[in-house]
């Protein structure tokens, strides 16, 4: 059997444990429970499910590629290593002080979030380095080594060097780094240059003490990981999917763990991008919602859209600006605390509240059985019919309706004088709202129209969802792919290898340095470029180049993108023409006689994508054959309905199932709502469009 013929996308998530084995052009899948102790054991577990499934041996795995909330969980919960923090002198508190913005600006009561270490574990030095990187006042070394040995006395396990303008100039930093790795060898390091090498000290320093703060847990994790799997006959490489949606080796995930904080969501728009190019469509919203949070993603052109700076650990109902932020390149999506774990209660203004707190794996929703007492969304779905108790997660997980009706009578409904059944319904509809509000204000601020966009689902509960959420949004047409329920861990197995190298350098057009900026791109190409080589040897490696621009004066700039011929051979013509064609997309119009600036470059070195063919769609001629029936509750109704059961995999392509349906499978239901009928398209798909006017019910019983 060929080495690199089977492999396996494995992505932990704030409840389970997706699994996927791809051997040629079948696919085995497992959802398990996430072990928060030893996340490597339910790894092992589900590699055997999947294994054994496939019929094959764990030696034979050619290729693992792994994506994990473990970084993003120990930001949120602050139970990553000791660390210290040497900056310059002067610039100890801006952690603290952040942009002095208020995130809510008419709370009196509003509270800062701490910064993610206190001011006892800040240090400073002398020395400085101008906007322009040229060396102010240099460096004493004595004065550094004395604040290295106060760090070896304190016990540190990790030490973060942020000083202003190293991304420019980075020597300083270098010689703190040298200094650190003499006299205390076994303390971990990260350096802002080599991190995140962008302007705004705020955002580069929180990006480096994030990732000295989990690099000790990440580099055992991983470590721990590779060391089980050898164990288990299993010798072939790991790669790790990164927060902008490419794979990198797991020696270099050990080194800038901070670029994981994302990899699972960004494994499911990587995965959606995959189907989009299936259907060929150019407008997708991508809607992942799993056990702790719900993701969603703007598609266009079949490429998710990205960005350079993102919030982690938002302490606010996950309100833009209450988080920290971090200074990477990411996938640019929406998160929000609404999952299935995703827990409800009623707050002082009697307001049903769901979430960010979710119940997780243990104890879990209190339907597991598992000792949880607060109701989640998952409870509510039960009670609302949209789950069958005997056969949640392929019948691996019994459920306990009374359970849950008695966790929402306690929690909900006896304070607002509701049964359990008003409860249940209202916590799905505050849910479902949360989650179509994030949306439009997503698309808002992007200038996009919803109504224009096709909803890709998956994830555990987005197929309960999501077609209520396209009644919400105006959306007509959903897809749910086939493996929805552990769509981020085949989007894994979808990703290119890449990596984005960026660097701020500040130039105006008005001084434009053509020679300068080819040499500074190309310098940029070459670091990118090794880092994928160390993943992947052979493949070709294609160079996608992109600018940060804006009007002199303004705070922010927006992406532009350049071909590889406008960046190797600069032309400040095209360049302003290429700014004022997106600008005005964006904002309706350019400003005239303003100079244009240049903060950030960036060039993101990736092996082609994987060529997605075709598909002939079906137009829905044929009859689903129906296997059961159970009363659903429906929300635009505001009443149970006798509703169709039919299994997914019974479907055959082109055969039609009017709703309201529950189309079920081990990983997941798709709830298709009474205004809506599900086609199953030639590759698995089941399309859920809006109901043609005067059309007849299509299920046979």
């Amino acid at each position: 059997m060929s080495e690199v013929s089977i492999r396996l996308g494995v992505d932990i998530g704030g409840t389970f444990t997706d699994v996927v084995l791809e051997k040629g052009s079948e696919t085995y899948s497992t959802k398990v429970l996430t072990t928060y102790t030893a996340p490597e054991d339910a790894i092992i577990d589900g590699m055997h499910q999947v294994c054994a499934k496939a019929g094959v041996d764990p030696s034979h795995i050619g290729q693992i590629i792994h994506g994990t909330t473990l970084a993003t969980n120990a930001l949120i919960e602050r139970r990553g290593a000791k660390t210290a923090l040497i900056t310059t002198e002067g610039f100890r508190d801006v952690i603290e002080m952040r942009t002095e913005s208020r995130f809510e600006q008419y709370d009196l009561n509003l509270n800062l979030p701490d910064p993610l270490l206190p001011r006892q574990m800040r240090f400073t030095v002398g020395g400085r380095i101008d906007a322009n990187g040229d060396v102010l006042v240099d460096i004493d070394r004595s004065e550094v080594e004395a604040v290295v040995d106060k760090i070896a006395k304190a016990g540190f396990e990790s030490v973060a060097v942020g000083l202003i303008h190293s991304y420019l100039n980075p020597t300083h930093e270098e010689l703190m780094r040298d200094i650190l790795g003499e006299k205390i060898p076994d303390v971990a390091v990260s350096i802002s240059s080599e991190v995140s090498p962008q302007m705004r000290e705020y955002e580069r320093f929180n990006t480096v003490v994030a990732n000295a703060y989990i690099k000790p847990l990440m580099a055992s994790y991983l470590g721990r990981l590779e060391d089980r799997l050898k164990t288990e006959g299993v010798a072939c490489r790991i790669f790790l999917m990164h927060s902008g949606g490419g794979i990198i080796s797991i020696q270099n995930a050990a080194e800038f763990p901070v670029r994981l904080v994302e990899s699972g969501p960004a494994g499911g728009a990587v995965f959606a991008a995959h189907i989009a190019g299936r259907y060929g469509l150019d407008k997708v919203l991508s809607f992942d919602m799993g056990g702790t949070t719900a993701k969603i993603c703007l598609i266009k052109n079949q490429t998710p859209k990205t960005s350079r700076v993102f919030e982690v650990a938002r302490t606010y109902r996950f309100k833009k600006g209450s988080g920290m932020p971090i200074s990477i390149p990411v996938i640019d999506m929406v998160e929000i605390g609404a999952g299935g774990g995703s827990l409800a209660h009623v707050d002082a203004m009697r307001q049903i509240r769901v979430g960010p707190e979710s119940a997780g794996s243990e104890p879990g929703p209190a339907c597991y059985g598992r000792g949880g007492e607060r109701p989640g969304v998952t409870d509510a779905d039960l009670v609302l019919g949209k789950l069958d108790p005997d056969n949640f997660a392929g019948g691996s997980i019994k459920l306990h309706p009374e359970e849950s009706k008695s966790a929402l009578s306690d929690h909900v409904g006896d304070t607002l004088d509701m049964d359990a059944v008003e409860a249940a319904f209202g916590v799905a509809e505050v849910v479902d709202e949360n989650m179509a509000n994030a949306a439009r204000v997503h698309a808002v601020e992007n200038g996009e129209d919803l109504s224009e966009y096709t909803m890709i689902a998956f994830g555990g509960a987005a197929p309960l969802h999501a077609g209520r959420l396209c009644e919400k949004l105006g959306v007509e047409r959903l897809l749910v792919p086939p493996g929805a329920g552990v769509g981020s861990a085949i989007g894994f197995l979808r990703a290119p290898f890449s990596f984005e190298a960026n660097r701020s350098v500040y130039m105006k057009l008005s001084d434009f340095d053509g020679d300068r900026i080819k040499s500074l791109l190309t310098d940029l190409k070459t670091e990118a470029t090794g880092f994928v080589r160390t993943c992947d040897a052979v493949s070709p490696i294609l160079s996608e180049f992109k600018v940060y621009m804006r009007y002199t004066g303004q705070g922010w700039e927006i992406p532009i993108e350049l071909t590889e011929e406008q960046a190797m051979n600069p032309d400040e013509a095209a360049f302003e023409a290429r700014f004022i064609e997106d600008y005005s997309k964006l904002f309706g119009r350019p400003v005239e006689g303003m100079d244009i600036e240049i903060t950030v470059w960036s060039v993101n070195a990736t092996t082609p994508p994987e060529q997605v063919p075709r598909i002939g769609e079906a137009d829905g001629s044929g009859t689903a054959t129906a296997i059961g029936q159970r009363d659903l509750f429906d929300a635009a109704a505001g009443k149970y309905l006798d509703t169709q059961i039919i299994e997914r995999f019974g479907m055959a392509a082109g055969e039609r199932a009017t709703g309201p349906v529950a189309v079920i499978e081990d990983e997941t239901t798709i709830i298709v709502p009474a205004s809506r009928d599900a086609i199953c398209q030639p590759d698995g798909c089941i399309d859920v469009v809006l109901r043609p006017t005067g059309a007849s019910k299509n299920v046979e019983g």
